[in-house]
């Protein structure tokens, strides 16, 4: 009979796993490479995680997860004001040390458009800011269940950062938050 499975030391190998993949994205992610900067064996993952694709999902659940976190730990109280909270959002996402996350984002949706197989849940994790950002948004929402807001408000900052994370030019990707801004509340 085989070992157990050691739940601690499957949340330890997901959590390097993660930072690896934040620092690496997963553009031809192997699990030998992985595995040797983990200081461990190909083997062990997939005895951790069952499969390559398995073992992702949980990076990407994790990253999701530590990303939603540090967000709502670094934002402004929501009491400030939807601007407040907006200009709050584009202020976290776009600050460098976030750049793994975004290029990690920008990766699965490209990824995604050519294998959605890979990923599941990709729709799942783009919808779960629905409410969040309805509940934040509601003076430009029509009613409770108003997608189009958060939709919008979604776009813009993905577009953003998509732009701030091709060019560079923070200076013109701030000054277009502002005018969405003024546009939305003044």
């Amino acid at each position: 009979m085989g070992r157990p499975p050691d739940p601690a030391r499957r949340e330890r190998t997901l959590a390097r796993a993660t930072d690896y993949v934040l620092g690496h994205g997963l553009v031809g992610l192997s699990l030998r490479p992985l595995a040797a900067a983990l200081g461990t064996s190909p083997r062990m993952l997939l005895y951790d995680f069952g499969s390559k694709q398995e073992l992702v999902a949980a990076v990407l659940a994790e990253a999701r997860r530590r990303g939603a976190a540090r967000l709502a730990e670094n934002l402004p109280p929501q009491a400030t004001s939807p601007e407040g909270h907006l200009r709050g959002i584009w202020a976290w996402f776009s600050e460098p040390e976030r750049a793994g996350y975004v290029r990690l984002m920008f990766e699965v949706h490209a990824d995604g458009l050519v294998h959605p197989e890979n990923y599941p849940n990709q729709a799942e994790a783009i919808t779960g800011w629905f409410n969040a950002l309805n509940t934040t948004f509601r003076d430009i929402a029509t009613g409770p269940d108003d997608t189009v807001a958060p939709t919008l408000v979604m776009a813009v900052i993905r577009g953003l950062l998509f732009d701030l994370t091709t060019t560079g030019d923070r200076r013109r990707t701030d000054h277009a938050l502002d005018r969405f801004c003024e546009l939305l509340w003044h």
